[in-house]
């Protein structure tokens, strides 16, 4: 296929941009910043850049022209990067506009990234989850603007799928890791109210990655999002350890196993194929720490 990559520049997106191609895909890497046909090293991967604004809705229906399929990355990735205005405005504008460009140009499907944080993030002890691990219905919990922004996300796509036909799936992404990010883990061992805030959770860009490329390809109508996160947590302690501790009125719904994680990513597995392939104890490993 000929995928437009959206947001091609970041750590997801070049991560993304890479597995396409080494799948064999054609791919039209996009991005708002950065020198044309070099961002991020992407010419190098045989994807030059195109400099496109999603906020614009000329430039995306440009962008997207052509293509038969788009990965949406594009977005202001987390909270307290902008104003709650201006995270709120921008993501919605560039959902929208991907969302309403691709039904306009008859593009096959979408695959855009949602959040973990629609599912109640940051969490605390006097705010726990409503129960564990937490699966798709434990939605919409948004907490922040930028959490709201894509709950708006996931209704406008809702939406434009049931008026155009058009698949838009949402993935509901963890906090996610590339391998450079795993050399601060010990320094969260001491202290995991650290990262109580998402429930410990992560999942590395290749699994990412592997996602969007399955998302891509599975027999799935309508608009459906999904969690996307690894198989355990960024703790070296059981998980039920740290659920006794932190959340000492939570009772998961089944027994969890040893250092699995809080968020469970059973739909994707069956409805997309999506089983998460990477560890932080591998790459540690692989690095000798």
């Amino acid at each position: 296929m000929k995928i437009a990559v959206t947001g091609a520049g970041g750590k997801t997106g070049r991560a993304v941009v890479q597995d396409l191609l080494a799948h064999g895909h054609e791919v039209r890497a996009i991005d708002v910043t950065g020198v044309p046909g070099d961002r991020g090293g992407l010419s190098r991967l045989g994807a030059p850049l195109l400099r496109a604004d999603m906020t614009d809705f000329g430039d995306t229906v440009d962008a997207l022209t052509g293509v038969d399929s788009v990965v949406h990355l594009a977005a202001i990735p987390a909270p307290g990067f902008f104003t709650d205005a201006r995270t709120l405005n921008e993501n919605n504008a560039m959902n929208g506009n991907v969302f309403l460009a691709a039904a306009k140009l008859g593009v096959g499907r979408v695959v855009w990234t949602s959040s973990e944080t629609t599912l109640g993030f940051p969490f605390a002890p006097d705010s726990p989850p409503h129960y564990a691990p937490l699966d798709e219905d434990h939605y919409p919990h948004p907490k922040s603007a930028y959490a709201l922004s894509k709950v708006l996300g996931e209704t406008m796509a809702e939406h434009v799928s049931a008026w155009s036909g058009m698949p838009i799936i949402g993935l509901r992404l963890s906090n996610v890791f590339e391998a450079a990010d795993y050399a601060d883990l010990p320094s969260y061992w001491a202290d995991p109210m650290s990262r109580m805030y998402n429930l410990w959770g992560y999942v590395d860009v290749r699994d990412v990655a592997q996602a969007c490329r399955r998302a891509l390809l599975a027999e799935v109508t309508g608009a459906r999002a999904y969690v996307i996160a690894a198989r355990d947590t960024l703790i070296d302690r059981p998980t039920a350890d740290l659920v006794a501790e932190v959340f000492p009125g939570l009772t998961p719904r089944r027994p969890l196993e040893g250092c699995e994680s809080m968020f469970t990513s059973e739909r994707a597995s069956r409805e997309l194929g999506y089983v998460p392939e990477y560890s932080w104890r591998d790459v540690l490993a692989a690095q000798g720490t």
